[in-house]
């Protein structure tokens, strides 16, 4: 053997006692030089420098050096006194002389795979732009081999999977992204710079932490021969690198592109003539401050309409250069206002003549999107010219206006009470004098009760604290109605636990659903889901079959939970279901981020309030049949009012009592009057106070109220129907909404004569 040869044995021989040497406190800084830190938030830090490249050349480099002595530092000339580990200088590499396979085996809880286990990419945020990254980090499976910009490092480890998870040597990949590593001597921590984030790695723990923010891994990290190892797609979800596998060659590759990123965006529409606004992002990789830009194609404005591009980079303070991001902005030619127009069947009305305005507005593009009047009534009742407005506004923004006068002459044709019951558009309100109403005589009906239990929970309807809001059990036909409010200066969610208690799996089915919130507006709330519960009957949407085994619990009615309730805000339920064995109802309502399955059976029962009402009622389809006819005179069919239409009775459960079920919310109308008379007026008259709901009219949802005002007692009434020149059957399903007040009635109400 040639001299030149042996000496490069002694000086490699020279380096791997030198790795031997590593302190066994370095744990997750494996293989690498260390000097002592501190900082504000670590009180005992080694940072960890970064490892070099190995290669034939180091080997010989180390030849000319002089072999150092024995002293009582126990150094190696080119090592650091601190952890004895080489320092190399980079240089243009050729593949190790020891190959990988020979390497000690990675322990018996571990096999070096064939193929990495998980493979999933995980997904970045933001646009992807073309151009050259470089800097891709090649891993060999079956390998502690790695490959960058053309030279070759040695892992501390090869990949290895342990209980089915893929791992690699952290701090080898994380040197070649260029980040930080410490090294918290007090913690146990390795920790990662990346920018201005801090990720923390502990042994034996399945979860990170991202600027104290914990995160799980898909297993636990741990040290194999003092090398710290993670999943693999945890560390580059970490660091937010992607990567692809290559199963024939049996490589990973990880896209370590170092660059800065460059982007922008602009408004959306951007017309000739119009101020551009650019707003742009910028980042580093690395965490480097970004100091200079460059922009091809920006205009402030864009005199002409067309097509742009414009391009974007910026520079970060080591002077590279992110690739171009480009967008192509389409500049419209100047948008033209909408037309604002109407006209009116006549030029002049007598004061009760009913007005049709026609809406002649226009725009180029077609795209009126809002219409607004002013002083549009459908009558005047007082002569002289009267100003009307129109204003359209287009979907750029753009609005227009016009105004007409229309005269009013000093003749009468119908008085407001006339008009008002002729020509009230059905949904709307009008104002009369409701004092009168009490001595309109009662259609005299009589009623039947389905078989239907209501399970009311509505008390508190105000919940300070986390608890059980109602529980019950039932059978059959089951209606639920929840209404609450969240008082609890959290955010929650409520949840309906149903438990089969029984020794067959049963089954549940859900047969509608209205559900409205979380809304800051009790009535809103109320109205929507009666609305939202008769069009589910309507349409058949909302059907949904649960089966329970015995002793098993699970949340029905999930609308309910689709989303918390912050403080202040309301929710409403209405839903019908039937179960074919008894079950166990638990309405609760916890903090959001609490496991319902996990603590149902924990929580307090809520004591009613004293106010609003709660209970389990029977028989709480309600179905009036008249035959007689009605509406050839004054005539009113009150409901909630404990009298004509009594209160339903139950009992509240939790607090061992009988209930009455005061307005007989939840309660459901099926109302058919087979012999309205002909040019019958069919209204809504509030008694208890404001009211927002809705009805089924002859199959279809009639707004009590439309737009977002509530009907007032008792001086407003609201069109639901009007028969013409011949009697018929009409039929009304109603049910009071939460959130307003009863009783009401319904009136009957012979029309005027036209003129």
């Amino acid at each position: 053997m040639n001299l030149k040869k042996k000496l490069s044995i002694l000086t490699a021989l020279a380096v791997f006692q030198a790795f031997a040497a590593i302190p066994a406190n370095a744990l997750a800084a494996d293989q690498s030089d260390t000097t002592t830190t501190n900082t504000a938030n670590v009180k005992s830090v080694e940072v960890v420098k970064k490892e070099q490249t190995i290669s034939e050349s180091d080997v010989k480099s180390g030849s000319d050096t002089k072999q150092p002595d024995n002293n009582d530092n126990n150094t190696v000339e080119g090592t650091n006194p601190v952890t004895n580990e080489p320092t190399g200088t980079d240089v243009t590499p050729i593949d190790p002389v020891t190959d990988p396979a020979d390497e000690d085996d990675a322990g018996e809880e571990t096999t070096v795979p064939t193929a990495p286990v998980e493979v999933e990419q995980p997904s970045t945020s933001g646009q992807s732009v073309a151009g050259s990254k470089g800097g891709d980090l090649t891993l060999y499976m079956n390998s502690n081999k790695m490959v960058q910009d053309g030279k070759t490092y040695l892992a501390g480890q090869p990949m290895a999977v342990k209980n089915g998870v893929s791992y690699v040597a952290i701090r080898a990949l994380v040197d070649r992204v260029g980040y930080e590593v410490k090294y918290d001597n007090t913690t146990k921590e390795t920790i990662i710079i990346s920018g201005e984030d801090e990720l923390r790695f502990k042994t034996n723990s399945s979860t990170y932490t991202v600027n104290g923010v914990s995160r799980t891994m898909k297993g636990p990290a741990y040290q194999q021969k003092n090398t710290f190892m993670v999943p693999l797609t945890s560390i580059t979800q970490a660091l937010n690198i992607t990567y692809k596998v290559n199963q024939s060659a049996k490589t990973v590759v990880l896209n370590l592109n170092t660059k800065p990123v460059a982007s922008f965006t602009v408004q959306k529409e951007i017309f000739a003539g119009d101020t551009v606004t650019y707003n742009t992002k910028s980042s580093s990789p690395k965490g480097l401050d970004i100091v200079d830009e460059r922009w091809t194609g920006r205009q402030d404005s864009f005199d002409q309409p067309g097509t742009y591009t414009v391009t974007y980079a910026v520079q970060d303070s080591s002077g590279q250069w992110s690739d171009s991001y480009s967008v192509t902005i389409q500049v419209q030619k100047p948008n033209l206002p909408p037309v604002a127009m109407f006209t009116t069947d006549k030029e002049e009305y007598k004061m009760g003549e009913k007005i049709t305005y026609i809406d002649q507005s226009t725009d180029d593009e077609n795209a009126i999107v809002k219409t607004e009047w002013e002083n549009n009534a459908l009558a005047f009742f007082v002569p002289g010219p009267k100003t009307v407005t129109i204003t359209v506004t287009d979907k750029h923004g753009a609005s227009n206006s016009y105004t007409k006068n229309v005269n009013i002459t000093n003749e009468t044709l119908y008085t407001i009470s006339d008009f008002n019951q002729l020509f009230t558009p059905v949904g709307d309100k009008f104002s009369f004098n409701g004092s009168e109403v009490p001595a309109i005589e009662k259609v005299p009906y009589t009623y039947y009760d389905e078989q239907s239990v209501l399970i009311r929970s509505n008390s508190p309807e105000t919940v300070n604290s986390e608890g059980i809001v109602y529980k019950e059990s039932s059978i059959g036909q089951t209606r639920f109605m929840i209404h609450h409010v969240n008082n609890t200066g959290k955010n929650v969610k409520m949840y309906v636990v149903a438990t089969n208690n029984n020794m067959y799996a049963a089954t549940l089915e859900q047969q509608n659903m209205g559900f409205a919130g979380p809304s800051p507006f009790a009535t809103v709330a109320g109205r929507l889901s009666i609305e939202r519960w008769f069009q589910s009957m309507q349409d058949g949407t909302g059907k949904l079959n649960v089966v329970l085994q015995p002793g098993e619990s699970k949340l029905i009615l999930t609308e309910l939970n689709a989303l918390p309730m912050k403080q202040g805000q309301v929710i409403s339920l209405y839903s019908d279901v039937f179960s074919d064995y008894r079950l166990d109802y638990n309405i609760i309502m916890i903090e959001e981020n609490k496991d319902p399955m996990a603590v149902w059976s924990t929580l307090p029962v809520l004591n009613r309030d004293g106010v609003h009402n709660r209970g389990t009622y029977p028989n709480a389809t309600r179905v009036i049949t008249y035959d007689q006819e009605v509406g050839s005179k004054p005539a009113r069919l009150p409901l909630g009012d404990n009298a004509s239409d009594p209160n339903l009775v139950g009992t509240d459960p939790m607090a061992y009592t009988e209930a009455s079920n005061a307005g007989n919310f939840g309660v459901l109308y099926k109302i058919t009057l087979n012999n309205v008379a002909p040019r019958t007026l069919i209204s809504f008259n509030p008694r208890g106070g404001k009211y927002s709901g809705v009805a089924l009219v002859n199959g279809q949802v009639v707004q009590i109220s439309n737009g977002s005002k509530s009907l007032s007692a008792p001086n407003e009434q609201s069109v639901l129907y009007r028969t013409g020149s011949y009697g018929e059957a009409v039929t009304i399903v109603f049910s009071a909404a939460p959130g307003s007040n009863l009783p009401v009635n319904l009136l009957f109400t012979p029309l005027p004569t036209e003129k």
